[in-house]
């Protein structure tokens, strides 16, 4: 490991551990996630707790709450919590907000199944997604979601590369990530440049904003050098473990990732089961320059 990967991963590693007075939260990696209990989500979250959920979710970035019991109501309560609800697009037939999960025993692959940050390609990219699973394959394990510290990504790159990266932009766009879909008729497909190296809003932290579902072009490279350049930075997310964490489903559990900061995949890793769950996003700005 480089010295500028030791002193990024030590940033990381070694930064103050919050207390917390009205839920746990033990990290699922030192870089990635942790695991909040003593909190209800299908009741009203009281104000102080509230607070804490926020640090939490700025601090790692991926929340599993396990053993939750929710209505679809209860699940949007605590989603509007922490900003606009996001309608599903193109919309579904039922609830406006609620993007259904469903794995068929029949199907050859599934939404998600690869690394990705949802609807980069729209003018303003979601705060985040919390995705409630009831229903999990058969033989009780399976269907994991990989996730990745885009802050992380982007420090451990040289320091020359990170000097060559900041001031590009990138090109998403929504045709790329359909993959062979068609979409309803009326249904405009988005593309967007956004930041390649952005901040987070709220930290004000850099981070890697390009993903291999959405990002199509890195507009001032000619396309030969931008199709190399983003060849390498899909590579460094998706090959460096370091940057990683996974959370294993069990029924009853929600996740909330904060999806301007964190990449995700969906592993379809359990055909020919099937499982079910329930995503609710969160409306919350683009990402800054």
């Amino acid at each position: 490991m480089e010295p500028y990967e030791r002193e990024a991963l030590e940033a990381v590693t070694t930064r103050p551990v919050h207390p917390y007075r009205t839920l746990t939260v033990e990290r699922i990696t030192p870089v990635l996630g942790a695991e909040v209990s003593g909190v209800d989500l299908s009741k009203k979250i009281p104000a102080e707790q509230l607070e804490e959920i926020r640090t939490a979710f700025l601090d790692h970035h991926v929340l599993v709450f396990r053993d939750q019991t929710i209505t679809v109501e209860d699940h949007k309560r605590f989603a509007a919590a922490f900003g606009e609800l996001r309608p599903v697009n193109p919309p579904p037939e039922g609830d406006p907000y609620i993007l259904e999960i469903r794995t068929t025993s029949a199907a050859a692959n599934v939404a998600g199944n690869g690394w990705h940050a949802d609807g980069t390609a729209d003018a303003e990219p979601s705060l985040g997604s919390m995705l409630y699973i009831t229903e999990i394959p058969e033989p009780g394990c399976g269907g994991d979601t990989l996730f990745a510290n885009m802050h992380l990504a982007y420090e451990m790159l040289s320091p020359a590369m990170r000097s060559l990266l900041d001031p590009l932009t990138a090109v998403h766009d929504g045709a790329q990530a359909l993959g062979g879909y068609t979409p309803p008729a009326d249904y405009v497909i988005p593309k967007s440049e956004h930041p390649l190296v952005a901040r987070h809003p709220e930290t004000d932290r850099k981070l890697l904003y390009v993903n291999k579902a959405y990002t199509s072009r890195i507009p001032q490279l000619s396309a030969q050098e931008s199709q190399a350049l983003l060849d390498m930075l899909f590579d460094t997310i998706a090959r460096r473990p370091i940057l990683h964490c996974r959370a294993r489903w069990t029924p009853g559990t929600l996740v909330f990732w904060d999806n301007r900061c964190v990449q995700h995949h969906a592993t379809y890793d359990y055909y020919p089961y099937a499982r079910y769950g329930q995503r609710v996003a969160i409306n919350g700005g683009p990402v800054k320059g």
